[in-house]
């Protein structure tokens, strides 16, 4: 500032600054506010977002989450069964016979007892489809291994890898069926029961690794929140037991006494077995 300027050229030009100054700031703050609720802007829209995905995940059914499910399974948790016992094949316009099973439950281990021979020379002869729907309501009783949901995961990776030897596993696993409130059987110990069953060697070894229990856990746990929340499928009590026994949709009460299964799927009582009924509630 020239000192030639006179008093009030000197206050006009500090005038001036001071309005130059206060112009920069006003400017600077405007670009501030404009970043801020750009922002704000972007905060609330991904807030949004979040919350409508939430929404939508929230509107998804269980098996809607799951990433891999068995090859051929039907409605949505069975894997059927047709007359070569290869997963993933049904007998056309046969009945179909599903049955809803825990590889720990006792009583399940009381139905293919009583009912297995049965099942598969119907099967075997076309007279029904078999279905056969794993899930996992037991592993409360196994000692913390979680053995309910490691044995389905197993069966559902034999009929997605070995689907010709699922029915001969699924016999397998009742056959070495563990008790109630045991560890159960180890991942070896299962890969053993599938090779046993005539498992390849290469998929059992997906068991032992624990492959399949990683790869249908979440397949497994969507089908028994699936199987516990069908209102059809639940017993006099209102809760969901296993086995469950559907004939063509309809849930059937009387499987425990011998060729009752047999009559209500074909028609025609086996002459041979006799009418002896064990004193047996589902496993819930």
């Amino acid at each position: 500032m020239s000192t030639n300027q006179t008093k009030a050229q000197r206050r006009d030009a500090a005038r001036a600054e001071a309005l130059a100054l206060q112009k920069k700031q006003k400017s600077a703050e405007k670009r501030s506010r404009l970043i801020l609720v750009g922002v704000l802007g972007v905060i609330v829209i991904g807030l949004i977002v979040i919350s409508v995905m939430i929404f939508q995940e929230g509107q998804r059914t269980p098996m809607e989450r799951v990433d891999n499910v068995p090859a051929g399974v039907v409605q949505d948790t069975g894997i059927p069964v047709g007359a070569t016992g290869a997963a993933g094949t049904t007998n056309e316009g046969a009945p179909t016979l599903d049955v809803y099973v825990d590889y720990m439950c006792p009583i399940c281990g009381q139905f293919e007892s009583l009912n297995a021979a049965s099942i598969a020379e119907m099967r075997e002869a076309e007279d029904l489809t078999l279905i056969v729907h794993p899930v996992s309501i037991l592993d409360r009783v196994s000692q913390g291994t979680e053995y309910s949901t490691r044995a389905a995961s197993a069966a559902a990776w034999v009929a997605d890898q070995a689907p010709e030897q699922f029915s001969a596993f699924h016999d397998a696993l009742f056959a070495n069926q563990p008790q109630e409130n045991t560890p159960g059987l180890s991942d070896e110990q299962i890969a053993q029961v599938a090779e046993g069953a005539g498992v390849p060697a290469d998929v059992a070894a997906g068991i032992t690794s624990g492959e399949a229990m990683e790869t249908y856990e979440e397949w497994v746990s969507a089908s028994s929140q699936v199987a516990g929340s069908d209102a059809s499928l639940l017993n006099a009590e209102g809760g969901f037991g296993t086995p469950t026994v559907v004939i063509n949709g309809e849930r059937f009460e009387g499987w425990q006494t011998p060729g009752a299964l047999t009559e209500a799927i074909t028609g025609e009582a086996p002459a041979t077995e006799e009418s002896t009924e064990p004193s047996a509630e589902p496993s819930e």
